[in-house]
C-alpha cells in the first residue's frame, strides 16, 4: 500500500532558514541599489492596489521600487547613525511606517515630481473607505442585472423584486451619503453599479541624495510631524535624566 502524502515528515527547521535567506537577499539587494542609484525617494500610497502599483513599476523599469517589508528595509539601511549603511540613511528608516515604499532612481526630483503628480488611477472603494459623494438609485427596472442576481441584491439591502423576469427596484434607495464610512455591503453595491470612489495615488514625501548624504522632506505630514516632535521631546527628557 503506497504511503499517504499526509504522513510525510517535514523538517520545520528549514522554514525559518528559507525566510532568513530571503530577508538577507533583500538586504543585499537594497544595499546594492543604494550603491547604484543617485537618489532614494520615500513615497506613500493611498488606496493601495497591487495592479496599480504594478503599472507604476512597469513605467519605472529604469529604476527600482521596493514596497512592503518595512522592517527588513530598516535593517538594510540602518536604524541608527551607528548602524546606517551610508550617511543619513537612518533618517530614511525613520519614515518607513505604514503603506510606504522606496524608489531608487537616477531621475531628478523635478522628473519624479512631474510624473507622480500626474499619476492618478480611480478604482472601486472598499469597506472602510469614505464615500466621496452621495449615491442614490431611482425606482424602476435594473435591466443591467440578470434575474439570477435579484436575491443577491436583496441580500445587500436593496428593495428589489422580479417583475416579469426583470430585476426591479421597488423604491428609491440611497446607497451612501458623502462622508459615510462604507460598509462591506455598501462597497459591494457601489461596485455592482459601477461607482468608483477610490483614487490610487502615490505621494513623494522624502528624498535622500547618495552623493551628498542630504535628507530632505518634500511633503509635510501634520500627524507625522507631531509624532516626530513627541519623539524629540522624549529624547530631550531622557538626555536631561
Amino acid at each position: 500500500m503506497p504511503k499517504s502524502k499526509r504522513d510525510r515528515k517535514v523538517s520545520l527547521t528549514r522554514t525559518p532558514r528559507k525566510g532568513l535567506e530571503a530577508k538577507q537577499a533583500l538586504i543585499t539587494e537594497l544595499r546594492r541599489c543604494v550603491d547604484t542609484y543617485k537618489y532614494i525617494f520615500i513615497f506613500s500610497v493611498a488606496n493601495m492596489r497591487n495592479n496599480k502599483l504594478k503599472d507604476v513599476r512597469n513605467a519605472w523599469k529604469h529604476s527600482r521600487i521596493f514596497f512592503g517589508k518595512n522592517k527588513v528595509m530598516m535593517v538594510a539601511l540602518g536604524r541608527e547613525p551607528s548602524s546606517e549603511y551610508k550617511e543619513n540613511l537612518h533618517k530614511v528608516s525613520k519614515h518607513l511606517r505604514g503603506e510606504v515604499g522606496l524608489l531608487f532612481t537616477n531621475r531628478t526630483k523635478d522628473e519624479v515630481d512631474e510624473w507622480f503628480s500626474k499619476f492618478r488611477e480611480v478604482d472601486f472603494a472598499r469597506a472602510g473607505n469614505k464615500a466621496t459623494y452621495t449615491v442614490s438609485l431611482d425606482t424602476g427596472p435594473l435591466e443591467q442585472f440578470p434575474h439570477s442576481m435579484e436575491p443577491q441584491l436583496r441580500q445587500l439591502g436593496l428593495p428589489t423584486a422580479l417583475k416579469k423576469g426583470v430585476v426591479t427596484l421597488l423604491s428609491d434607495y440611497q446607497v451612501c451619503k458623502e462622508g459615510d464610512v462604507l460598509t462591506p455591503e455598501q462597497a459591494r453595491v457601489l461596485k455592482l453599479f459601477g461607482y468608483e470612489m477610490a483614487e490610487f495615488k502615490v505621494t513623494i514625501k522624502f528624498l535622500w541624495n547618495s552623493e551628498t548624504g542630504d535628507f530632505q522632506k518634500l511633503v509635510g505630514d501634520t500627524a507625522e510631524e507631531e509624532e516626530e516632535e513627541e519623539e524629540e521631546d522624549d529624547n530631550d527628557d531622557s538626555n536631561e535624566d
